[in-house]
């Protein structure tokens, strides 16, 4: 039996929350990145009984199409699988019914759900410095929960919030950000974008490509990308209704 754990974490909020549970569920963990452009996950090769963690943050509500796309190369076998949504502390909407729809036509057998909180990676305000100490000790308790259930061979699916789309989520353009005068043409932004939507030699974004995820503002060693500021206060004030109270993560099982 081996454990996996599958992300896609552009900006490592996501990664954060998987890796709090990851460590309190196995001591040997295989990862597994959906960021990776050029992987070929069609190789991952599972069995009935692994346990996979598969952790994807929560866009608009809905699961990224292109975690969907990688998720979706990955024949399940049958392997347990623990579904972890992040969002940004407005509401995480359909994205664990999506992912539940998506898991079992993979073949996967899920047995847990999770909604957990990472700092939103646009509005950098919102659910700042999330996850906290707070959220690390109720999602070690809800992994103690979580392996409660698998010791005890129940493998019942959980009951999520939502309603599975029956649509792909539509593409909008992109809203990658340009590099300012402090770029120094490192590329390690076009490197490690997870769409290829970065040019090799300017470093300016291909908006048709760009799905808006801001890996591209999180590896940038010198800070030369920054989201439009008009865009971030906009949003902001639209979220800050919307994001007023902290929510809490919860527990599906």
């Amino acid at each position: 039996m081996k454990f996996y754990e599958i992300t896609f974490s552009p900006t490592g909020g996501t990664k954060k929350v998987a890796d709090i549970l990851s460590h309190e569920l196995a001591e040997q963990i295989v990862e597994v990145d959906l960021c990776g452009r050029n992987a070929d996950f069609t190789k991952t090769a599972l069995e009935e009984d692994d346990i996979v963690l598969i952790a994807v943050p929560s866009y608009g509500g809905r699961v990224p199409q292109t975690a969907v796309e990688r998720w979706s190369a990955i024949a399940g076998k049958q392997a347990k699988a623990i579904l972890v949504c992040v969002y940004g502390n407005r509401a995480f909407d359909d994205t664990l019914a999506e992912m539940m729809d998506i898991a079992c036509k993979a073949d996967f057998r899920p047995v847990a759900a999770v909604a957990a909180l990472a700092e939103h990676s646009i509005v950098r305000n919102l659910a700042a410095g999330r996850p906290d100490a707070d959220d690390e000790k109720c999602l070690k308790n809800m992994a103690a929960e979580i392996k409660q259930k698998i010791d005890a061979e129940y493998i019942g699916a959980p009951q999520v919030p939502g309603k599975a789309p029956t649509k792909p989520a539509p593409h909008s353009p992109g809203m990658g950000p340009n590099p300012s005068e402090a770029c120094i043409k490192c590329g390690l932004c076009a490197k490690e974008c997870p769409v290829d939507a970065i040019d090799h030699e300017t470093m300016k974004p291909d908006n048709k490509k760009c799905i808006s995820c801001m890996r591209c503002i999180s590896v940038c060693p010198v800070e030369a990308k920054k989201m439009n500021a008009v865009i971030t206060s906009l949003g902001g004030v639209a979220l800050s209704v919307l994001c007023a109270n902290r929510k809490e993560c919860e527990l599906f099982i």
